[in-house]
């Protein structure tokens, strides 16, 4: 498979039944001949938020307007590789420096606490997903997984990732391919 990715959205297969990337929709932030990286876009942690986030950081400067906004945002398991880590998938009008990435032209990608202090002060992206830790797979170990009937993966509109109804992105990102989960078949075949 030949196929960049990058920029577009996989989709878990119902056969894929590991608990951390069952039912998940995952944003391709880079897709080489050297693996790949992405975040889960569909799964908020459990009890954590972007002010928690903020305090644990020592973010006191943030705005009161800015604060209500965040305040419920929800901080998603971005996948099981440094789930200590930070990463903010964001519009592209923010530039963010050194540690910001162009994925294309609708995201970016920015791994370093400068983004946080802006969005803390309301200086920040338009869009925003904040995430902890990531998946990614070694070299050809995508392309396998799709091959071997884990992954769909489809365009990957913004209006998608960055919605806040986290519980329906697995549906509708299976309706945009035109897809009804219920009837896939879990068995892999091959012409």
């Amino acid at each position: 498979m030949e196929t960049n990715l990058t920029g577009k959205l996989l989709i878990a297969m119902p056969s894929l039944e590991e608990p951390t990337f069952s039912q998940s929709v995952i944003f391709l932030c880079a897709h080489s001949r050297d693996g790949a990286m992405g975040l889960i876009v569909n799964k908020p942690m459990p009890g954590m938020s972007f002010m928690e986030l903020a305090e644990r950081l020592d973010l006191s400067k943030t705005s009161s307007r800015v604060a209500e906004r965040l305040m419920q945002m929800p901080v998603l398991t971005g996948g099981p590789v440094e789930q200590q880590r930070g990463f903010v998938l964001h519009s592209t009008e923010y530039v963010g420096g050194e540690g910001s990435l162009t994925v294309n032209d609708h995201f970016a990608l920015t791994a370093t606490t400068d983004i946080l202090i802006d969005m803390a002060r309301g200086h920040g992206p338009a869009r925003t997903l904040l995430a902890l830790g990531y998946a990614g797979w070694s070299p050809g170990q995508l392309e396998s997984e799709i091959l071997h009937n884990g992954w769909l993966h489809g365009d990957a509109p913004p209006e998608l990732v960055f919605s806040e109804a986290h519980d329906s992105k697995y549906h509708t990102a299976m309706k945009l391919l035109g897809i009804d989960p219920r009837m896939l078949s879990v068995d892999a075949g091959h012409a």
